[in-house]
């Protein structure tokens, strides 16, 4: 089951008061990002984010998930009706994401 458009504006709506977040459609799913870091992914429904030392704090009793089969485990926010909760969350999770590394356009043929 793919990510409803509905799903994804509300999780967006809930997100509106952040700067920076943007969405990417990839294969029915969605990729959240926050100036331009992978943040969450959105899929089957659910709002998954990345385990880190700062998602674990917000989150002790989340239920890891893979977003996809084969994917590392994520966390599942299950408050997504708090729309202070994520915005302190995405806030506070921010620092630890990782940059995206750029791909050599050069190695692409190869």
């Amino acid at each position: 089951m793919a990510t409803s458009k509905d799903y994804l504006n509300f999780i967006l709506e809930q997100l509106s008061g952040l700067d920076g977040i943007s969405c990417r459609k990839m294969m029915g799913e969605y990729i959240i990002y926050h100036h331009g870091k992978i943040a969450a992914y959105l899929c089957d429904n659910r709002l998954l984010v990345k385990i880190l030392p700062s998602t674990t704090g917000m989150l002790p009793d989340a239920k890891k998930e893979a977003p996809y089969e084969g994917a590392k485990e994520m966390l599942l926010v299950e408050e997504v009706d708090d729309r202070e909760f994520l915005t302190e969350l995405f806030l506070t999770m921010y620092e630890e994401l990782p940059i995206l590394k750029k791909k050599n356009q050069n190695n692409l043929l190869e």
